[in-house]
């Protein structure tokens, strides 16, 4: 059994919202996208790859996957296809040239998780208390993080901060990157866009997800908790407790 919230809010700076997001509890699948691109193109881009997920997984059971090796597969090639039909739309609409989206999806299957992830999206585990970040974001200022050039402390105030080295719609090839976790009673996964992270502190989202909330509050306070400390981007989450 599992609890499931979610929300998507504006924030206070932004005119429409580009990102999304798409639950399928009897599934246990899970997605969220923040798109990018001038316009309203960064909204079709996130709409679009939630959509083709969906869609497919209506359409081909994810449930027909039972090996590690075939789930793996099969939402590699969901990402791949949604990836291009971005890439193509935006070649065919000058509407949307230039068009990208992030996203991050989980997908529970008894006791093991599967993350997926490109871009700056990002999924976090809660167990015991301590928050873990499962995903590595696809950003400059990772990239410098990871050589040492500056410390995440910096990185939160970079004037770089929002440049994506991997999107959806980037290029005709996109690679995701997969993680696997055991999971336990108790833990709570949470998806959520850079909306949240980018405004509200690791160690203020583990005191938020702690509280024993119902899944759906917690994502109504963090979305409160964003928007309190700035609301500069569209925010994202889904709150799912095992």
């Amino acid at each position: 059994m599992v609890q499931v919230g979610f929300k998507s809010d504006r924030g206070l700076k932004r005119k429409n919202n580009e990102d999304a997001c798409f639950v399928i509890p009897e599934d246990k699948l899970y997605i969220v996208a923040d798109g990018v691109g001038g316009g309203n193109s960064g909204e079709v881009a996130s709409r679009l790859v939630v959509s083709h997920i969906a869609e497919r997984v209506k359409k081909t059971p994810i449930k027909t996957a039972k090996r590690s090796e075939d789930i793996k597969a099969y939402l590699v090639q969901s990402i791949k296809e949604a990836n291009e039909l971005i890439c193509k739309m935006a070649e065919e609409d000058p509407e949307t040239h230039g068009m990208a989206t992030t996203v991050v999806l989980a997908y529970i299957n008894r006791r093991k998780l599967y993350v997926l992830n490109v871009g700056d999206s990002r999924a976090y585990l809660l167990r015991d208390y301590q928050l873990t970040q499962i995903t590595e974001d696809h950003t400059y200022v990772n990239t410098l993080i990871k050589s040492g050039a500056i410390s995440e402390e910096d990185a939160r105030t970079h004037p770089q901060k929002n440049i994506i080295t991997r999107a959806l719609g980037g290029e005709l090839s996109v690679e995701p990157d997969i993680f696997e976790v055991k999971l336990m009673k108790n833990d709570i996964l949470l998806l959520c866009t850079d909306g949240l992270h980018g405004e509200v502190e690791d160690r203020k989202i583990c005191e938020i997800l702690n509280s024993g909330m119902p899944m759906s509050e917690l994502c109504n306070q963090l979305i409160t908790k964003a928007n309190r400390s700035g609301g500069n981007d569209n925010i994202t989450v889904v709150c799912v407790k095992i």
